[in-house]
């Protein structure tokens, strides 16, 4: 693989640094969250770092860029988003490249099947595969959870929501997709609530991270949707959840800024998981559009992204 250009990157303001971008030289670039590199106190650009000797030593995790890849066009040129009308070869051949960067084979991963629900599954070894070499036997399923090593977890994104779980005693995983509904009908606490119940996982023990996707500056939304999350979160506004829009005439509908990462931070934290033990990504999709695929940015002109979490 040739030499890739890397384009600067937008950080989001007043957020701790909690991403680093991972360049290995003959390999196309993912993001790792330091978090669960254990690498907290990290400063270095656009450099892989080991992985620490702590809690989270057991699992492999990355989030791709639209570097790297051999898509083309609107896909350029790491894209994972089937259905959009992208070469599916090219779709597998962009999880071999990903999957060399990581370290997982295309063969070990479970892609989930998104469709705005909350349903959460509980994946095998019977399930390896499903999604990315051979088709899946599932549907409407935005969430997986595992405790068997060699099972890849994989999820598509561009601007909803990856929310990423580790149980650092019981060494189960689980990888959500949190979309303005999958937020509000809590998709986070639904896939804590069933680690607890398929694995005895104690939420207490659960390391979290919110990963990129759109920012509140880029997303604005209508009544409808602020009600939505006016009824689930009474202190939405006051938590930052929900921002009015200035500007709004008397005689025009009411318009917000609404920040799903908030929002799935007090998912989390309502779930159990400690407050100290919720991260929150210091990327925006749509800030970055030459790193990474936006749905609102290019008007659904795009690729995907995929979130990826393995128990070695």
């Amino acid at each position: 693989m040739n030499n890739i250009d890397i384009p600067k990157i937008k950080y989001l303001e007043g957020r701790k640094r909690t991403t680093e971008l991972v360049c290995v030289p003959g390999k196309a670039p993912f993001i790792r969250f330091t978090p669960f590199s254990n690498n907290m106190n990290s400063t270095s650009d656009n450099a892989g770092l080991p992985y620490g000797n702590g809690a989270c030593d057991f699992v492999i995790h990355g989030f791709s860029t639209r570097l790297g890849g051999v898509s083309e066009g609107i896909f350029s040129s790491m894209n994972f988003a089937c259905g959009r009308g992208d070469d599916p070869k090219k779709i597998l051949e962009n999880f071999r490249i990903m999957g060399d960067s990581l370290g997982v084979s295309p063969e070990s991963m479970v892609y989930a099947k998104q469709t705005h629900t909350a349903n959460v599954m509980h994946v095998n070894e019977y399930h390896k595969g499903m999604g990315v070499t051979r088709e899946r036997d599932y549907t409407d399923i935005d969430a997986l959870i595992t405790d068997t090593p060699g099972v890849c977890l994989v999820a598509g994104f561009a601007d909803c929501i990856p929310v990423f779980f580790i149980d650092v005693v019981k060494k189960a995983i689980g990888l959500a997709h949190s979309g303005w509904r999958g937020t509000v009908n809590d998709i986070a606490g639904a896939a804590v609530h069933a680690m607890e119940n398929d694995f005895c996982t104690n939420a207490k023990d659960i390391r979290a991270f919110v990963g990129p996707g759109i920012c509140a500056e880029h997303y604005e939304v209508g009544n409808d949707v602020a009600d939505e999350f006016k009824k689930k979160y009474p202190d939405a506004i006051e938590k930052g959840i929900l921002r009015r829009k200035p500007g709004n005439g008397e005689m025009a509908e009411e318009k917000y800024y609404l920040d799903l990462q908030l929002a799935c931070r007090e998912n989390l934290i309502n779930a159990g998981v400690p407050e100290d033990s919720v991260f929150l990504t210091d990327l925006c999709t749509c800030c970055n559009p030459e790193l990474l695929h936006s749905h609102r940015y290019t008007k659904g002109q795009r690729g995907g992204l995929c979130g990826f979490l393995m128990i070695k």
